[in-house]
């Protein structure tokens, strides 16, 4: 059975590469009638926080992608130490008792890299556990192998055949002076233990996925497909960071700018994969009928925004694919993400759709043609859930035209005497009284809508009339005469 897992730090927000990852597991998973595990990796005690382990928690269950189980490195200390001791047991790793050993990516004087603190391996079992036992700190590395060099291979699901010599990779280290896992002890120990059969992550681990080989190959473990993805860089080819790219890295900072959440795993899934088709609007089901780890490109993926530009805070096609999704997505499942911003902005204990939900379904449906976010329906669409609404600049020219006011007033009136109250009634009040004023109809039009809705564009003005409703328009138009 297949088992692949998401195993994200909690040492920050829930960045939209992390929630990529996931995304793509989840698919593989869901495809293959597998398990998806989410991990949390937060053995780094010093960064990792209550807050970002929740933020995490937050973003995926709002991605509305469940897991099948929940594990937290932390709770599994015992299984590291464990782990650690056997491989220590079995020659594949040895002590190293210089204080502030040096790590990978170190280079010595000589200019080459760094592989290990010269004699260190070569101290006798019985000497490392004396001076083990006598209390003198140490830090636990993996031997690699050099006494003949060798190659570490493994095929890449996404990258293919991957090899590197065993005289290119340092000791690494498994366990440190206190004794806590490194990320690579941990990370292999629980992947063995919750026998994860594929290990889809970013495409910045692929170097670890060498130790990573060696450590299971020492531990008699069988090695999981590795699958690396590309990653996602600004449009000006540095790396996605939140410190250097803010709010548009932020899974929070979509779900409160109002987007839908299966249109945001939509436009995820397209950042580094694609259909064969190149469909761009994708439903959740045929993300995972389509959904292949071949079709995961090697290139890296750009999100495209402008920092400067708070209307291209984040990439265009976000937010074309969450407008194209508000569309689509059946009315009955549109109505409670509405109200839950409508009640966020403080606009809903004024819904004119609370006690009326069939009156409150057509508005929404009206009004989404026109909208990209849920959070339009709160700070553009605010006159047909509340009195209180800001009337534009714009829409006050249209209201201030000679006569306009006058000519809002005495359509009160006709429709506060009309039996019915419908589009097509409103549309013959305001033309027969154009008409027996000697005026063109626009007039009447463009400041109803501007008094109606505060706006000077937006659906047809007469379906303004029957979404607001009779007594609210009748409200709106009679205050005119002030």
């Amino acid at each position: 059975m297949v088992r692949v897992r998401f195993a994200p730090s909690p040492t920050g927000l829930l960045h939209i590469g992390g929630a990529r990852t996931y995304i793509f597991n989840w698919l593989y998973a869901r495809q293959k009638g597998g398990t998806m595990a989410l991990r949390i990796d937060d053995t780094d005690r010093e960064r990792s926080t209550e807050a970002y382990r929740q933020s995490i928690f937050d973003g995926l269950r709002w991605l509305g992608l469940a897991w099948d189980e929940q594990h937290s490195q932390s709770e599994r200390l015992a299984l590291h130490r464990q782990t650690a001791q056997a491989v220590l047991e079995k020659g594949s790793a040895y002590r190293d008792f210089i204080p502030g050993s040096a790590e990978g990516g170190e280079r010595t004087r000589s200019g080459a890299p760094w592989l290990c603190n010269a004699g260190q391996r070569e101290i006798s079992r019985a000497e490392s556990d004396r001076r083990a036992a006598a209390g003198e700190p140490f830090v636990q590395r993996f031997r690699v192998p050099r006494e003949t060099l060798a190659e570490v291979c493994f095929d890449d699901a996404v990258y293919g055949p991957q090899a590197r010599s065993t005289g290119d990779i340092e000791d690494f280290a498994l366990a440190r002076s206190d004794g806590a896992p490194t990320y690579h002890m941990a990370s292999c120990a629980d992947d063995g233990d919750l026998r994860i059969t594929h290990i889809i992550r970013g495409q910045d681990h692929l170097a670890n996925t060498f130790k990573h080989v060696l450590l299971l190959e020492a531990l008699g473990l069988e090695i999981p497909q590795f699958a690396h993805l590309p990653l996602l860089l600004a449009p000006d080819g540095s790396k996605l960071s939140k410190r250097r790219h803010g709010e548009v890295v932020s899974v929070a900072a979509y779900r409160d700018a109002g987007f839908l959440p299966h249109a945001f795993v939509n436009f995820l899934s397209l950042l580094g994969w694609s259909p064969k088709d190149n469909r761009e609007m994708l439903s959740r089901q045929e993300l995972i009928e389509l959904f292949s780890l071949q079709g995961v490109n090697r290139n890296n993926a750009v999100v495209n925004f402008k920092a400067d530009d708070p209307g291209q805070w984040t990439d265009q096609k976000a937010q074309w694919l969450n407008a194209q999704h508000l569309r689509a997505i059946p009315v009955g499942e549109l109505l409670p993400l509405v109200e839950a911003e409508l009640r966020s902005s403080g606009l809903w204990q004024d819904a004119a759709g609370a006690p009326d939900r069939a009156s409150f379904s057509r508005t929404v449906d009206l009004l989404r043609a026109r909208y990209s976010t849920l959070r339009d329906f709160s700070r553009r669409g605010a006159a047909y859930f509340s009195d209180q609404f800001p009337i534009e600049p714009n829409a006050a020219a249209k209201l201030d035209q000679p006569g306009a006011r006058e000519l809002l007033v005495e359509l009160s009136r006709r429709l506060a005497e009309t039996e019915e109250f419908t589009e097509e009634s409103v549309e013959r009040q305001v033309r027969a009284l154009a008409e027996q004023r000697g005026v063109k109809a626009g007039v009447i039009i463009n400041a109803a809508r501007a008094a109606l809705s505060g706006q000077s564009v937006g659906p047809s003005a007469f379906s303004i009339f029957a979404a607001v409703g009779r007594p609210r328009v009748l409200q709106r138009l009679r205050a005119c005469a002030c």
